[in-house]
């Protein structure tokens, strides 16, 4: 690495480790401090230029009005001095002739060089120069055969007030700085007040797990940033809240068949201790019939669990499905358990769409499952796969039961909601709770209503898109009869 890179790596890290609040004040100061340098540095051009150009506008008017002047004789002998030294001004006549310039008595010789010279003998017109030894601007102009007018003026007045002018906008620049720097550190303590806030909530939910909302003020991009900030809390709060929900709601649920099982285990214990009443056949054949059912319970609401625990994981599964196979695999599943005699009515109409196979069957078989145990021996369970033509396609399980009272209507999807009929049937009240998730993380929706059958009517609504029909097998020369 070459060490201008190195010096620059060095630069930016020594910028990072700067406070954000610290750097939007030095570049508040640096900007302002370029713009006012060139502000300045402009204005002082400007006036310089011009000074000098009214100056040397002045130097011309002055000789020309001396060259053209006429001569005059007057038997004044002497003048003093001070006359011209009192001016700005020097002036002589240079000759050729004698090499040399002639200037008033009591007076100061203005300034030449060899091209004053040329202007004397007529080759050139003019000579003006400025002599920086002297601070002394020159022009020189020819005056008769062999002869030159010199006139020489002093820049102390102009350099006198440039100086000044340099000070006045100096002191400018920097109280413009200072002013910039101020208001800078103003305006970073005001516009970061919104971050400030969001490291202290950041803080707050790190050590004590206090999710409240932090106060929004404004309509600007911090208090966007704010305003997502707070959704994010919300977000965590209310997973907090499903999951401390689930975690009370599987308590409760566990609870019964595990304190029954306790009940029946210790009742077989007791009976084979000695000295103990002993069961009859028929009591340890029921006992152990209670265990059974028990332990399948206890299996079907931890795979539920489990399976619930899945859904609200966040699971991103893209792969085309077609959702006919995916319901033909439910329903033979939901057929091989179904243990009364039920009768199966299905239409399916192609679809397919981006998701998870094994979710949506599933979320299928759940809803086969609940048909299954709400229909009466010999009762119809109508499964339906039909597009909607809005791009999106609908399932529909119908039974011929009982149907579902409008007071459990809102809750049937709700976590171990079961309602009073379905206490006394096997189930753990996660299976209608699983199909709503699994719909929803597929960006479709679950209903439930009654059907024209009378009975309980679930209907899977999931967007996709109508799956291509099967092009037909060609028929072969050799298979044709003719």
């Amino acid at each position: 690495m070459s060490p201008g890179g190195s010096m620059v790596e060095a630069a930016n890290g020594r910028l990072q480790r700067v406070s954000l609040h610290a750097r939007v004040t030095l570049l508040a100061a640096f900007c302002v401090a370029g713009v006012v340098a060139v502000v300045s540095l402009g204005a002082y051009m400007t006036v310089s230029s011009n000074l000098h150009s009214q100056m040397e506008e002045n130097l011309r008017q002055r000789a020309q009005a001396a060259v053209t002047a006429p001569k005059v004789n007057n038997d004044v002998a002497e003048i003093p001095g001070a006359f011209l030294a009192a001016g700005d001004i020097r002036i002589g006549v240079l000759d050729t002739d004698t090499g040399k310039i002639s200037y008033p008595k009591g007076a100061v010789a203005p300034p030449i060089q060899p091209a004053d010279f040329d202007v004397a003998r007529g080759l050139s017109t003019e000579n003006f120069w400025t002599d920086t030894r002297t601070g002394f601007q020159v022009l020189t102009l020819p005056y008769g055969d062999g002869q030159a007018m010199v006139i020489a003026q002093s820049m102390k007045g102009l350099n006198t007030t440039l100086g000044k002018l340099s000070v006045v906008l100096f002191v400018i620049s920097g109280l413009g700085v200072l002013v910039a720097a101020a208001a800078g550190t103003a305006v970073a303590r005001t516009g970061l007040r919104p971050v400030q806030r969001l490291t202290e909530a950041t803080e707050r939910v790190a050590n004590t797990g206090d999710l409240r909302p932090i106060p929004v003020s404004g309509d600007d991009e911090l208090a966007l940033l704010s305003q997502r900030f707070n959704s994010m809390l919300g977000a965590l709060a209310e997973s907090q809240e499903r999951q401390r929900r689930l975690v009370a709601d599987a308590g409760h649920e566990l609870r019964t068949p595990l304190t029954s099982m306790r009940t029946n285990l210790e009742l077989l214990l007791a009976s084979e201790r000695p000295g103990a009443p002993t069961l009859s056949d028929e009591d340890k054949a029921e006992i152990n019939a209670d265990v059974r059912a028990q332990l399948d319970e206890l299996t079907q609401l931890i795979g539920d669990l489990v399976e619930l625990a899945r859904e609200d994981a966040p699971q991103f599964v893209h792969e085309p499905v077609d959702l006919v196979e995916v319901v033909e695999r439910a329903l033979d599943r939901a057929k091989r358990r179904a243990t009364g005699d039920v009768d199966f009515r299905v239409r399916l109409q192609p679809w397919t769409l981006l998701g998870d196979s094994s979710a949506l069957e599933r979320a299928v078989m759940n809803l086969l499952d609940n048909a299954v145990k709400f229909s009466p021996p010999g009762g119809v369970v109508r499964l339906d796969l039909a597009q909607l033509g809005d791009g999106s396609a609908v399932i529909e399980v119908a039974d011929s039961g009982t149907g579902i009272a409008d007071a459990d209507l809102p809750h049937v999807f709700e976590r171990f909601y079961r309602s009073q009929e379905a206490r006394t049937l096997p189930g753990s009240g996660l299976g209608l709770a699983i199909v709503k998730q699994v719909a929803e993380r597929h960006g479709g929706a679950a209903y439930a209503g009654r059907a024209p059958e009378g009975g309980a009517l679930f209907t899977l609504r999931l967007p996709g898109r109508p799956a291509p029909l099967p092009a037909p097998n060609p028929v072969s020369p050799s298979s044709n009869p003719g």
